[in-house]
């Protein structure tokens, strides 16, 4: 393994010649900020590159620089060759070419490219170079999917976030590239998952001599598999930390808190599945109390992100109860009241998927001040600014689209955007999976300060279990679907 100096990589073997090269390469919009630092990197076949460094330094855009998808208008400069070619110069057609035979990319959000109306066999063979049945069964099992289980018959909608993750790594292999680029392979993955994804992606670049690049915050990723690291430093214009207080702010004592904020009570919700329904949670009750911090934990799969989303009114459940301060709470948001629309926001794993790609940060923190906010239209750019403070992201990131912006701060701008309804409870979906340590850390204390001084209430999902440790009250462990136990954090993670 390589501990590098920022934006270079060690010599390489001459007599294996690189596939990428990337030379004093920087990445900049007109007259804004600098999205890629300038850059040095080799890129080698049957090798493991990860690209390291803080949230908004340029990993994401490197990413994108190899396949030719960059902000429009953004000003390159250096030397880009990617098998012979710049692809920011390539003509449609060659670009198109490239990306369906030689380079594959998968991206942070990578639930949100697959069509939900196909089923994961479909969604494989659809970019198969071979589309046969024993073909794109074999790319499942190479990938680790379990296709003894039916899931090659399954949905989007009925995996789970490990598992789109790795039918979307299927679909990229399927076309045979010779480059395969991997945006936060591991986020929002327990830790056995996460090992397994580095085994399957050293096989990968071995057994295919595939050129694999990993963006990632993860470093035991890239001590487990990577061969080289390329560190990246935020440009001159990077964001400023958030300004989240003091960060060893205490979390309120589990014994004091009283009543119950949000509450769910039997609740048994189902995953679609062709004509069938697959359990996706069963008997699941689950409390926080006023300014309290609660964690649900437990392996990929597990039905986490599925309570949080019932919990927002976003997948119905079937049966069961659920409340707001004690009075009932629709289980479909559409029939909420526009106060309770307000009182319960969700950040999502997938801000990607989230955020309009065509309308500007700005304008999408503004739409929830129009909604719920009493605040004349003069004062909105003014709060929209401090909304993005409060997240560590610069004003004028307002201008910008979130096409323009890392995985990281994307994720920044979906929190900011929950908080500018002022809700007394907010459902985080691993919201620090994206983000370097020193951000997830602000992004935690800022969460922290708010249920402090406006007695929030947080609900996380999370991997993380040295954060959730640090910052929640009570933690709930779910497993197949089923809550196996409850009660005090320090009880169920003792230090």
């Amino acid at each position: 393994m390589s501990d590098l100096a920022p934006a270079t990589t060690t010599s390489q073997d001459p007599a294996q010649a690189s596939l990428v090269s990337v030379t004093g390469l920087e990445i900049r919009l007109p007259d804004g900020p600098v999205l890629l630092p300038e850059t040095t990197a080799r890129i080698h076949p049957g090798q493991i590159t990860a690209l390291m460094g803080a949230s908004g330094s340029g990993k994401t855009t490197l990413l994108r620089a190899l396949i030719g998808h960059l902000p429009r208008g953004a000003a390159v400069t250096g030397t880009l060759d990617v098998l012979g070619h710049a692809p920011h110069r390539l003509p449609a057609h060659e670009l198109r070419t490239l990306r369906r035979t030689t380079v594959a990319y998968v991206g942070q959000d990578p639930g949100s490219a697959l069509n939900p109306r196909m089923t994961v066999r479909r969604l494989v063979a659809e970019l198969a170079t071979d589309p046969g049945e024993e073909k794109v069964l074999g790319l499942l099992a190479e990938c680790r999917l379990p296709v003894d289980t039916g899931i090659a018959d399954r949905r989007p909608t009925a995996l789970s976030g490990g598992q789109q993750r790795r039918v979307a790594l299927a679909r990229a292999l399927a076309r045979t590239p010779r480059i395969l680029l991997l945006d936060e392979p591991t986020a929002g993955l327990d830790a056995a998952v996460r090992a397994e994804i580095a085994d399957l992606l050293r096989h990968l670049a071995t057994g295919r001599n595939l050129a694999v690049v990993i963006a990632t915050h993860d470093p035991h990723l890239v001590e487990s598999c990577a061969d080289h690291t390329v560190r990246l430093t935020p440009g001159t214009t990077s964001a400023p930390r958030a300004a989240a207080g003091v960060s060893d702010a205490p979390t309120r004592p589990y014994d004091k808190l009283v009543g119950d904020r949000i509450s769910a009570r039997a609740i048994d919700a189902f995953f679609p599945d062709g004509r069938r329904r697959s359990p996706a949670l069963t008997n699941v009750s689950f409390t926080a109390a006023p300014g309290s911090a609660a964690a649900v934990i437990g392996p990929s799969g597990s039905g986490k992100t599925t309570l949080l989303r019932v919990l927002a009114g976003l997948h119905p459940a079937h049966t069961g109860q659920l409340a707001l301060d004690g009075g009932p709470l629709a289980p479909r948001v559409r029939r909420r009241t526009q106060e309770q629309r307000r009182r319960v926001q969700l950040v999502p794993q997938n801000p990607l998927a989230a955020l309009n790609p065509r309308h500007t940060v700005g304008r999408q923190l503004a739409r929830p001040l129009r909604l719920f906010a009493d605040l004349p239209r003069s004062a909105r750019p003014e709060r929209v600014a401090e909304l993005l403070r409060q997240v560590g992201l610069p004003a004028d990131c307002a201008d910008r689209h979130p096409g323009e912006l890392s995985g990281g701060q994307r994720q920044r701008v979906s929190i900011a955007r929950a908080l500018a309804a002022d809700p007394d409870v907010l459902l985080c979906d691993e919201v620090t999976s994206a983000l370097d340590a020193d951000t997830a850390t602000a992004v935690m204390d800022l969460l922290t300060r708010l249920r402090t001084e406006h007695r929030l209430t947080l609900v996380v999902v999370s991997h993380e279990h040295h954060l959730v440790a640090r910052y929640t009250d009570t933690v709930h462990v779910l497993d197949a679907g089923r809550i196996t136990d409850s009660g005090p954090t320090t009880a169920i993670l003792p230090a």
